[in-house]
């Protein structure tokens, strides 16, 4: 018994044998890394928030009543979801983002003040 088990260590390794892990695939490249192309970053969404919440206060300022604010917000609104779409299309994705969080969360807030006029008044302020 003890002769066979000396040539054993002395042969070669047994079928199906497999080296250690490390040295296993070291002739082959490490593995890919995928990263987003256009990254959003923290800056991009602030300075889109920033820049959006001036630009609904810029146009809501231009109205004199609730009916003319509503407008002026709507379009600066809509108008800010265009810019927001044209910069996820070739711009900076966190900028839009930011621009598209503020100009909506700035036309809930006007239709908020519609709303609770138009259930105050049971006049729609709009038309």
């Amino acid at each position: 018994m003890a002769d066979r088990q000396s040539i054993w260590a002395a042969s070669a390794p047994p079928p199906g044998y497999l080296p250690p892990p490390d040295r296993q695939f070291a002739s082959t490249p490490p593995r890919p890394v995928y990263r987003e192309p256009h990254p959003i970053s923290a800056g991009g969404v602030l300075s889109g928030l920033a820049a959006a919440a001036v630009w609904l206060i810029i146009f809501g300022s231009l109205g004199r009543g609730l009916m003319s604010y509503a407008w002026w917000t709507i379009g600066a609104a809509v108008s800010a979801w265009l810019v927001a779409l044209l910069l996820t299309a070739i711009g900076d994705r966190g900028v839009a983002v930011g621009v598209s969080v503020a100009s909506g969360l700035g036309l809930s807030i006007a239709m908020t003040f519609v709303t609770l006029r138009w259930i105050g008044t049971n006049d729609w302020p709009l038309w």
